[in-house]
């Protein structure tokens, strides 16, 4: 899979994540109707960014995170016959966390 890309700097590949395909009263909604889900899953990330005295700063996200993104964050690409997201952590608005974890901690 996209495990022979990593990106650079403080970068993240992101593989949305599809909503369901029925609202809750049963409706069906069609693929064109559709707009495409602002939330997905962390594949890969960068090292870091770099501050002004040259030490790298590691990025808040990390691999099998759950995100939230805006609707016009990142750049597609197709790897390996799958669509993702490259996009800066800037672009990411924060991680959804389990209530189950949530409470844990």
């Amino acid at each position: 899979m996209a495990a022979h890309f990593r990106p650079l700097h403080d970068r993240v590949l992101v593989e949305r994540i599809e909503a369901e395909g029925k609202t809750a009263g049963g409706i069906i909604i069609p693929d064109t109707a559709k707009e495409k889900p602002q939330e997905g899953r962390v594949i890969s990330v960068g090292a870091g960014t770099i501050n002004e005295k040259g030490e790298v700063r590691p990025l808040d996200v990390k691999a099998g995170d759950r995100i939230l993104f805006g609707k016009w964050s990142g750049t597609e690409v197709k790897l390996d016959g799958k669509d993702l997201l490259i996009m800066k952590e800037s672009d990411i608005m924060g991680i959804l966390v389990d209530d189950a974890v949530a409470k844990a901690a």
